[in-house]
């Protein structure tokens, strides 16, 4: 969109520039003074300093700007009652952006010219009324189709901006389900290919030094493989939780209740409804990160006396609720913070959502539901 906010601003400028050669053009050649020419040339200069060199927003009204305007335009005035069109050059910027500035220019252009006519002539005729009335009829219609124009123009581009920005959250989003899912297909290659085979290798190697226990090469062998064995099972552990790989999502989240428990002397307790079937290991994998950093807040913030993890297995969809009896929060000031933001991230990435219920003095539930099978596009 700033192609087209440049390009707005070009036409302004030409708007500008041929405005004010068509009211000041013939007064200058009548005038034959050179303070007009100085007048007129100082008017051009100071709209490109604060119109081409600046750029302010649009719609915005620098004062000094109108003030400068107005005092050089009065100059002219001074000069010659001819110049006093020359003065609606100091709106031109606004006549597109506001209905109301642009209606004044309208205005006092027609009463401008009516006066201009008077103060030659002594009279007006009801003819130049008719003319003054159908140009000021006409240039109020010219200023509200600018005007609806670019109110169009500015809705439009507000809403491409919210698009776009709509769009790089989304590619965000998706990069780093991407990182994620590539972290769990990683640890599970890891696990199901090196780490069986270097236990099989140590399996191997502790029965061949049962039959030579003096071999040194068996030996170092073994423990090289030993070695390996527990790097690659850290590895692993640090690509995925390892509680899952050991006993399953129910029993995790058990096991973390039990050392909140243990560790902060909270009442915690973790529940299970529902018929207990097997998961997408990426589902179970970011409730439980949700689940440690929903406990993780209990533990900072929330002063709570008893916390209840509760995982429901329903009918193509998994839900856990953690709940605590502490302080609670406004959660419209908490969104702004990086672990619900992060939580909510990680279930809209499976096509899940997140909840939070909380308020002062009432506690606090975090609920994140999410389909028990991870979408094709999440792995």
């Amino acid at each position: 969109m700033e192609s087209w906010e440049r390009s707005r601003r070009r036409w302004q400028h030409a708007f500008f520039a041929s405005w004010l050669v068509l009211t000041s053009g013939g007064a200058l050649m009548e005038a034959g003074q050179v303070l007009p020419v100085v007048l007129v040339a100082g008017l051009a200069a100071w709209y490109a300093v604060w119109f081409v060199l600046r750029s302010p927003p649009s719609g915005d009204v620098p004062v000094p700007y109108v003030l400068g305007g107005g005092l050089l335009w009065l100059g002219l005035f001074a000069v010659d009652s001819s110049f006093l069109v020359v003065g609606l050059s100091v709106l031109v910027p606004y006549c597109m952006d506001a209905v109301r500035v642009g209606l004044v220019a309208v205005v006092s252009c027609a009463g401008g010219w009516l006066w201009h006519r008077f103060h030659a002539n002594g009279t007006i005729t009801w003819t130049e009324i008719a003319i003054s009335a159908l140009i000021a009829i006409s240039a109020a219609t010219a200023v509200g189709y600018f005007n609806a124009v670019a109110r169009q123009s500015a809705e439009r581009k507000r809403l491409i901006d919210e698009l776009q920005a709509a769009q790089e959250a989304r590619a965000a989003a998706e990069r780093r389900a991407g990182v994620a899912a590539e972290r769990q297909r990683l640890a599970r290659d890891i696990h199901d290919s090196l780490t069986q085979g270097f236990a099989s290798v140590v399996m191997l190697l502790e029965a061949a030094q049962a039959t030579l226990p003096d071999n040194k090469h068996l030996t170092q062998a073994l423990r090289a493989a030993r070695e390996n064995l527990t790097e690659s099972r850290r590895v692993v552990g640090a690509l995925r939780p390892g509680e899952l790989d050991e006993c399953g999502l129910p029993e995790a989240l058990r096991r973390l209740s039990d050392r909140l428990s243990d560790e902060t002397g909270i009442e915690a307790h973790t529940v299970i409804t529902g018929t207990l079937r097997p998961l997408d290991a990426q589902v179970q994998a970011e409730l439980l990160r949700v689940a440690q950093e929903a406990v993780a807040n209990v533990r900072r913030h929330a002063a709570a006396e008893r916390v209840t993890l509760t995982l429901s297995y329903m009918e193509g969809l998994v839900v856990l609720d953690i709940h605590d009896d502490g302080g609670g929060f406004d959660p419209e000031r908490a969104a702004s913070g990086h672990g619900l933001s992060i939580m909510r991230e990680r279930m809209e990435q499976l096509g899940g959502t997140l909840l939070v219920e909380s308020a002062p003095g009432a506690g606090a539930t975090v609920v994140a539901s999410l389909p028990a099978v991870a979408p094709i596009g999440a792995r």
